[in-house]
């Protein structure tokens, strides 16, 4: 329960349910919390740039489309933690920037904490901190 209400999560592979739509899966995450907000599903259609695609189907839509649904289902029930595992890790180079930016930009507007998991220098750099896994031991600092 703590989860669903206070946890949002973006992974590598996406993890968008094939069988609803772009906009069947950004309202998944309010049904599981017994909400139905038309309004939050159109503005964060609009947000990730998709609402011309609200009717389409995981598999009809580029690895950044799908990653922007996937952003958009991990904030659309404003939680406290957003969770990212290299959200940008199979994406090309510019459509990773463009997912960056959304990433970084939109937990701020709901006063959401990211935590993010990297293995890229570039994208490490968008972040307020970075904290090091070395030898099983965290650190704080730059490479």
């Amino acid at each position: 329960m703590f989860r669903r209400h206070h946890i949002g999560f973006v992974f590598q592979f996406f993890n968008l349910i094939p069988t609803l739509t772009v906009e069947e899966n950004l309202r998944l995450p309010l049904e599981l919390k017994g909400l139905s907000d038309d309004e939050a599903v159109g503005d964060f259609l609009t947000r990730v740039g998709l609402e011309h695609r609200r009717g389409s189907f995981p598999e009809q839509l580029s690895g950044g489309e799908q990653q922007r649904v996937a952003i958009g289902r991990a904030l659309i029930h404003r939680p406290t933690l957003l969770l990212a595992d290299e959200p940008t890790g199979n994406l090309d180079r510019a459509t990773g920037r463009r997912v960056l930016e959304l990433l970084l930009s939109l937990p701020g507007q709901y006063g959401t904490t990211l935590l993010m998991v990297t293995h890229s220098q570039e994208v490490a750099e968008g972040a307020k901190r970075t904290v090091f896994l070395e030898n099983g031991r965290l650190r704080e600092g730059s490479l």
